[in-house]
């Protein structure tokens, strides 16, 4: 029964203009505030009447190139002023902007641009040659400068309605080819309202780091333009530029995934420079609770757990964050928006059990982009709830007593070993709350046929475990043995997708260590075996390190793989890689892989004042 959830939960109902799309709102903040800044990029800036003017220069040659509502535009852009010029010229000139990510590879783009059929990309000449060939017309927002001035800068008329496009976004599909996802003008708006009312639409200086190819980066450019902020464009650089450019422009909000905010806190200075904010949202990925703790040794501003998937169009539910508990909840749903927790009936459960969470509402996307059989299958109307369309997320959730929704992971993210269903969530959550780890992410392997064995991948804090076999004894004391991981490999930082969020397809090509160990300690012989096994005993604190004994099974961690590295490099006088003393993870397979390791090598200068300290 419906009630079996808080009554008030999708209470959500708001008042607005359904018939208006973002670019007459951008054109109505334009008229409010046209000599305010609106972008700011490297060393150039636009008001809004300039950004207005050039996005209407852009429009007009869109319409005389058969832009009209309905159609696609691809956007092969760096990170620059012309970013936005480009999105608004083709929102004003009525058509839908598909992102074309100048990093992906040529046949992921190729697909794209033909499953599209978009007659027009947007680009510039450096990036032109990052693009397949295709019929589309290309059209060089640098080169053509001078031609494009010549068009007029007043208002562009358009057919589009809020029913129409506003974007296609193509995310990855388990068929391997990617899917895209058909947002409207009106789904948009709407969640314009939505974050007035969860976060504010007090104007201030917003850091855009995403890219367009992510969908949040809709909050970060247009939402932000239609609300008077002064939008900063990141550009591709690390985080030192990132900690300058909060400090240079004063800014005020900031939202990232957690992977880059866990970054930001191992850089000194970005670190610093995030208690310079407003507001920080966190979203595209659970948020740990360790995370939250990191961040507020230096942050007092607002935090906000965002959640959404991209076909129900960017965040729809949103969870102000005080202080961390042992998990941190996704919270409420947005404005117009609606939240069910089904189980495999598609009947609600009960407050407190966990189920596959819907998303109803005004923010449901249109569906696939020529893709019915998909869209049929992943947006639902189920007759019982009286609810409209659905879209059916495969997320897992249950509702806390307080009325928010806690995030449980993937639906299918749940394994079956020897018979037990098993949610990696739960293993996660337990190793992040444990003391030394900063993030955990299980999955499991099968490396060899029908032997399937669970292997957390974690990245420790500034202190680090105790130990791993402290680590192992904290589950076991709290999990049933089948499920306890087989292996913990410490990692520095876990690899990304191109949005930001942890890519478990990249985990799986980490080899765990071998659980198989020996059980009778080698000795290092010659002098380069002796000087990395020094090395790992001094930074692991233990008397003696077995030629074959694994590094990472004694209790390395990120931290000290870094000790070791700087150690060596010192000793030896030449670079080494921090992966390859992860790939090489024991004193032989290092001493070996080293350049020039031979038991006849001279040592350094560096090694033989080492050696003789060591000694005196």
């Amino acid at each position: 029964m419906l009630l079996a959830q808080p009554l008030e939960l999708n209470q959500t109902e708001v008042e607005y203009r359904r018939d208006l799309t973002i670019a007459v709102l951008f054109e109505q903040q334009c008229a409010q505030t046209p000599d305010a800044i609106a972008v700011a990029a490297g060393n150039r800036e636009l008001s809004y009447r300039q950004l207005d003017e050039d996005s209407n220069r852009l429009a007009r040659r869109l319409q005389s190139l058969g832009v009209v509502p309905e159609t696609l535009v691809g956007v092969a852009m760096g990170r620059s002023e012309m970013l936005a010029i480009s999105l608004l010229a083709i929102l004003k000139a009525g058509g839908a902007y598909v992102p074309l990510d100048p990093s992906f590879p040529k046949e992921r783009l190729s697909w794209v641009i033909e499953d599209s059929a978009m007659p027009v990309i947007l680009t510039t000449s450096n990036l032109r040659a990052c693009l397949p060939l295709s019929a589309s017309h290309t059209i060089e927002l640098d080169t053509q400068a001078c031609e494009l001035d010549l068009d007029s800068s007043a208002a562009v008329v358009s057919q589009a309605t809020s029913r129409n496009l506003a974007y296609v976004m193509y995310t990855s599909g388990s068929t391997g080819k990617p899917k895209g996802v058909m947002v409207e003008n009106g789904n948009i708006v709407n969640f314009f309202v939505g974050m007035d009312r969860a976060i504010g639409s007090e104007p201030g200086v917003w850091l855009a780091v995403t890219s367009i190819s992510f969908d949040i980066s809709v909050l970060e450019l247009l939402w932000t333009l239609t609300r008077g902020f002064k939008v900063v464009i990141h550009g591709d650089q690390g985080t030192g530029v990132l900690a300058d450019e909060i400090v240079r422009h004063n800014v005020t909000h900031l939202q990232m995934t957690p992977s880059l905010a866990r970054m930001l806190t191992l850089d000194l200075r970005a670190y610093a420079a995030l208690g310079r904010l407003k507001q920080l949202l966190l979203g595209g990925e659970a948020v740990p609770a360790s995370l939250i703790r990191q961040v507020r040794r230096v942050f007092t501003g607002q935090i906000f757990n965002m959640y959404g998937p991209t076909e129900t169009t960017i965040w729809s539910t949103t969870y102000p964050v005080e202080e961390a508990g042992t998990t941190v909840p996704i919270g409420r749903p947005i404005a117009n928006t609606q939240v069910y927790l089904l189980d495999a009936h598609l009947k609600p459960v009960e407050e407190g059990e966990i189920g596959e969470l819907f998303l109803g509402g005004d923010g449901v996307a249109r569906g696939y982009w020529k893709r019915p059989d998909l869209t049929e299958a992943r947006f639902l109307t189920i007759p019982s709830l009286s609810a409209g369309r659905l879209y059916r997320t495969g997320d897992l959730a249950r509702c806390l007593p307080d009325g928010n929704i806690e995030f449980l992971g993937r639906a299918d993210y749940q394994v079956k070993i020897r018979g037990h269903r098993i949610e990696p969530g739960e293993i996660e959550a337990l190793l992040e709350q444990s003391p030394g780890v900063r993030q955990a992410v299980v999955v499991v392997r099968e490396d060899k046929a029908d032997d399937k064995r669970l292997v957390a991948y974690l990245v420790a804090d500034a202190t680090g475990p105790e130990s791993a076999a402290a680590l192992r004894a904290t589950l076991t004391a709290k999990l049933p043995d089948y499920m306890l991981p087989s292996a913990l490999v410490f990692l520095p930082e876990l690899p990304l997708t191109d949005n930001g969020k942890v890519d478990r397809k990249a985990l799986l090509q980490i080899p765990p260590p071998s659980p198989a160990m020996s059980k009778v300690m080698v000795r290092p012989a010659i002098e380069i075996e002796r000087m990395v096994a020094a090395a790992w005993q001094d930074a692991l604190g233990v008397a003696s390190v077995g030629l074959d004994e694994n590094f990472f099974d004694l209790g390395a961690h990120s931290l000290t793989v870094a000790e070791v590295q700087a150690r060596l490099q010192e000793e030896l006088g030449r670079e080494i890689p921090i992966v390859d003393l992860f790939q090489f993870s024991t004193v032989r397979s290092l001493a070996m892989h080293l350049p020039g390791s031979k038991a006849s090598a001279p040592l350094s200068d560096r090694a033989l004042r080492r050696r003789q300290a060591r000694h005196t």
